[in-house]
């Protein structure tokens, strides 16, 4: 465990996490650093210059981009409810940095914000000129009001057409038409070393435009799953040096022709603050997510079934060979290492063992790569799998299939009752029941940010009493009310601190 953190430590979901968060970052960033970037000049003429480069060309090149990007790019505002304060993400904010505020960590977290003001701000961009928005997850989660502020300075309440945290991505829809908007560009054909020019609201400084280089492409640093919100991860980043800080997620990455080739949502840093290195999701991955949601109303994910491990880690492969036994080496692709159920790559012919070199003609090195070419696929399709086996190379097609072994495509229609409203159920302990006086209850797990019961401020552990008047003891009880139930859903909860509320939302 202790191993583990210390390797996540580095790295933080960027985005201003509380509104405290904006005033204070504003407020006590007062300390400057090198940025390493300093190779890219020289002063052997009496001005300094961009090395071996025409800076005037590219000069142009940003001032384009910019009067491109900066219109297309939002302010978003989250409120939220004050019975989802327990679940604020300054807890994690915390966890990852340490207190970057100097001790003043624990007491910002207690100042809760007022009714009329946001709990949170980050960053999104307009994709279409009839208000589709795409931004992260974590800008959006728990909100139950999101407005949306134009760089010139309109506002309009948005609705969260879907989230998807798995990749850090939500799409929202403001009723407007003749936007600004970016078009996507294809993310498989960045460069490493290629300009790239980031744009949000950081620190609460409103249309910022940083440059920096592509400093790495297909970088997974685990910070999805190890926030618990994120099932199945995909994580296969853009690594850039140019800068970003809180308040930047959700905001974009663009070339030097004003196209959008990623969405800003992470940083490395020890402060929480840019010390060098921001990650955003590809443009190709955001574009498929924001398409099935719109589509589908959910994100159409397909499997290929393995359980795999990394040879390119050092530390997973030199465990895997301790408790196993075994003598692999270090270096390129994914090994197998078993199958789920109903496993399309088992039923190809894979077998454990077997070394994962190639998905169609997409090079896997790393998890990383493997993630990103199966993510961005979905149920039913098919793939090219190239694997090693016994020094011998090879190649076989395997069907991509759902979690559930379908190779069909769904919509929210044929969602569980448990995906529909976002939470799982846990039975309440009888003696739990006896000793806080209550005749009935269910634990809430797993509950996912943007779901109906996020929405009205529950978080895992509160306890869930009745739905639509009726007590309910275990998820069965509550998919029985549910279960092909339309209209407005009554739920009574209790929170962490004994006090209990009735909130209600309408089933999906």
């Amino acid at each position: 465990m202790k191993s583990t953190l210390k390797k996540l430590l580095p790295f933080a979901v960027v985005g201003v996490i509380s509104g405290a968060t904006t005033v204070g970052a504003l407020q006590y960033f007062g300390h400057t650093s090198n940025n390493g970037d300093q190779s890219y000049f020289t002063t052997s003429a009496p001005t300094a210059s961009f090395a071996g480069m025409n800076t005037g060309a590219v000069g142009d090149d940003f001032v384009k981009a910019a009067k491109t990007t900066v219109p297309a790019v939002v302010t978003i505002k989250n409120y939220q409810s004050r019975t989802s304060s327990r679940a604020s993400e300054q807890d994690l904010f915390d966890f990852f940095f340490g207190d970057p505020f100097g001790g003043r960590g624990q007491q910002r977290q207690k100042q809760q914000a007022p009714d009329n003001m946001p709990s949170g701000m980050g960053s999104g961009v307009i994709i279409s000129p009839d208000g589709y928005i795409i931004s992260n997850n974590h800008v959006v989660a728990g909100a139950n009001k999101l407005e949306v502020v134009l760089s010139n300075k309109k506002s309009y309440i948005a609705t969260l057409v879907g989230t998807d945290p798995n990749t850090d991505i939500s799409l929202l829809k403001i009723e407007e038409k003749g936007l600004p908007y970016l078009n996507f560009a294809n993310s498989d054909n960045i460069e490493v070393g290629q300009w790239v020019l980031a744009v949000g609201n950081p620190l609460g400084l409103n249309s910022t435009v940083t440059a920096g280089i592509v400093s790495a492409k297909g970088r997974g640093i685990g910070i999805l799953g190890s926030q618990g919100k994120a099932a199945n991860p995909i994580e296969s980043f853009i690594q850039t040096d140019a800068a970003i800080n809180p308040g930047n997620s959700g905001g974009a990455l663009v070339n030097t022709n004003g196209e959008l080739i990623g969405i800003n949502s992470a940083i490395q840093s020890t402060t929480g603050y840019y010390q060098g290195y921001g990650f955003a999701v590809p443009s190709n991955l955001a574009r498929k997510i924001i398409e099935d949601i719109k589509k589908f109303g959910i994100v159409q994910r397909g499997f290929l079934g393995v359980q795999s491990l990394d040879l390119s880690n050092d530390q997973l492969v030199q465990a895997y060979n301790k408790q196993n036994k075994t003598n692999l080496k270090v270096g390129s692709g994914v090994y197998v290492t078993g199958f789920g159920e109903s496993s399309g790559a088992e039923d190809a012919g894979l077998k454990k063992g077997d070394i994962i070199t190639k998905i169609d003609s997409y090079d896997i090195t790393d998890f990383a790569d493997l993630s990103m070419s199966i993510g961005s696929k979905r149920p039913g399709d098919k793939v090219q799998v190239t694997y090693s086996r016994n020094g011998k190379d090879a190649t076989t097609s395997v069907t991509l299939r759902d979690q559930k072994g379908g190779t069909s495509t769904r919509t929210k229609a044929d969602l569980s009752v448990t995906e529909k409203i976002g939470s799982e159920f846990d039975t309440l302990n009888e003696r739990f029941k006896t000793e806080y006086g209550l005749n009935s209850g269910v634990v809430a797990k797993n509950v996912s940010e943007g779901g109906e019961m996020a929405k009205i401020g529950i978080v895992d552990n509160y306890i869930i009493i009745e739905i639509n008047g009726k007590p309910v003891n275990s998820q069965k009880d509550v998919e029985k009310i549910l279960d092909k139930y339309q209209g407005n859903v009554q739920v009574k909860f209790v929170d962490d601190y004994g006090r209990i509320y009735t909130k209600g939302f309408k089933m999906p």
